[in-house]
């Protein structure tokens, strides 16, 4: 009787753990389907926004990207931290630049939790190229084209435009580059090796775990912070003619050891190109990771006043604001912040640099005043992408641009052109404020409209969704792609 009662018991068992998994199936997919279907309509729908913009049958747009360009080395950075025998640290501390392995234990630490992007100078060339040596011999690793100019160039040829790009580059680098892509700058016999540490969401490290995938840059570069290039590419700008001007890479510069005043000189000179090119033609800069107080107000001298256009995310963002009210620089910042915070934190900066500009313009002579008033602020973060721009600026198809932004988010991260949606979240609210402040509207996200664009004082505000990669190919290099699309739509 035992043995029957059991035979039974597994019979019916398995006949009731079938029955189960059927009612889960049931009650799960209308939930599931409903999802799916969520995320193919804010999918059509953003790629109908970026169509609306087309680029056929029109002269391919001219852009000069400087400065500067390396070799990434790409690894999972736990992998080889592991692999070189670095325990976590039980104190995450940030460090300027780093000189040893307690330091990057520490500083790893510091950025891995909460997942946010950082970027630091390595002083101690032998410890970085055990790094490298050890990153050579790491199953999985991948070599690409990096830094950021060369990322935006790649980009925007790929976009459909013609690009002069300045850096030095060895033989082989300038051979892999789109043939819409001029190089101005020497050659170099071997580029610079940055060491690029990526990590998945929920990726763990001793007793950490990453909020979220991101990665962590480590370089010894000794040529790209001098902008070497920058003579020849100024050279060549006035034949090329271009309709758009981008500055990025400069975080080489930040805690390199100059000599003295050698770092004003290089960005004194950098100032001179900027103003001096035609009114006509538009100055976008590429915010990076900046943590030396004093490079960011000589930004602030030098180089942010000649630009029309800034691109920055939400760690450097709230950075370059704190700064602007003269605060101490903002090391890291909420990695996941809410459009509210990020819409009062880009209006706050927006009318600060222009109130900045026009005081600068009153005290200064016709013939010096070279200060030019910010029409557009792009910032970009994992759960959506936002843009002020100034309504009557040379900035064109706002909604469009944004929508193309969030797309290459996706096809970034992902390492795919085609977009899957089963690869995919949407990690936006439902709605959102458009401010902090009590009372302020809030907006729906509409499927099938999901880019929401407004008017405000005199500028436009536009807002999009990012479907966030689920299957994380590489984040290094996400923001130059993300900027560089969202320009190519508005020049």
């Amino acid at each position: 009787m035992e043995g029957g009662g059991t035979v039974s018991w597994m019979k019916y068992g398995s006949f009731v753990s079938l029955l189960v998994v059927l009612l889960a199936l049931w009650f799960r997919s209308p939930q599931n389907a409903e999802l799916d279907d969520r995320l193919d309509t804010v999918l059509s729908s953003l790629l109908r926004a970026e169509r609306k913009v087309g680029m056929n049958n029109v002269a391919r747009p001219k852009v000069a990207v400087g400065f500067g360009g390396c070799v990434d080395l790409i690894v999972d950075g736990v992998s080889l931290l592991n692999k070189i025998g670095l325990l976590p640290t039980d104190q995450p501390l940030h460090h300027d630049y780093l000189e040893n392995a307690e330091q990057l234990s520490q500083s790893f630490a510091y950025f891995f939790a909460p997942g946010a992007a950082a970027e630091r100078f390595m002083l101690n060339d032998t410890f970085f190229s055990e790094l490298v040596e050890g990153a050579r011999d790491l199953p999985g690793n991948r070599w690409s084209v990096g830094g950021n100019a060369p990322v935006m160039a790649g980009r925007m040829a790929t976009e459909g435009c013609d690009v002069l790009l300045g850096g030095s580059f060895s033989p082989d680098f300038t051979d892999v580059l789109s043939q819409h892509i001029t190089v101005a700058g020497h050659v170099v016999e071997e580029p610079d090796i940055h060491l690029i540490l990526e990590y998945p969401s929920g990726a763990s490290w001793g007793h950490y775990t990453s909020r979220r995938a991101n990665r962590y840059i480590i370089h010894s570069d000794d040529h790209n912070p001098y902008l070497s290039s920058m003579e020849e590419f100024a050279a060549k700008l006035d034949n090329f003619r271009p309709d758009l001007l981008v500055v990025g890479g400069l975080q080489m510069m930040d805690n390199f050891p100059f000599q003295s005043g050698e770092r004003d000189a290089l960005l004194s000179r950098l100032a001179d190109l900027l103003s001096s090119s035609s009114p006509q033609i538009g100055v976008h800069f590429e915010m990076a990771s900046f943590v030396e107080e004093s490079i960011m107000e000589d930004l602030l001298h030098y180089v942010i006043p000649h630009a029309d256009s800034l691109g920055m995310n939400e760690q450097e963002l709230p950075n370059l604001l704190s700064l602007l009210k003269g605060s101490n620089i903002t090391v890291l910042s909420d990695p996941n912040p809410r459009v509210a915070t990020i819409l009062d934190q880009m209006r706050e900066v927006y009318r600060i640099l222009n109130q900045r500009s026009k005081e600068g313009s009153e005290e200064r002579d016709t013939d010096s005043a070279k200060s030019k008033p910010l029409t557009r602020l792009h910032v970009h973060t994992l759960a959506f992408q936002a843009m002020i721009v100034t309504r009557g600026s040379q900035w064109k198809n706002t909604m469009s641009a944004t929508a193309k932004a969030s797309l290459t988010a996706n096809r970034h991260v992902c390492g795919s052109n085609d977009i899957d949606p089963t690869k995919a979240r949407l990690i936006m609210d439902d709605s959102f404020s458009v401010s902090r402040r009590e009372g302020s509207q809030r907006i729906p996200l509409q499927e099938t409209r999901p880019v929401s664009c407004w008017d405000e004082d005199d500028y436009e505000i536009c807002v999009a969704p990012v479907l966030v990669c689920t299957d994380v190919y590489q984040t290094a290099g996400g923001g130059d792609n993300i900027s560089a699309a969202g320009l190519v739509l508005q020049i």
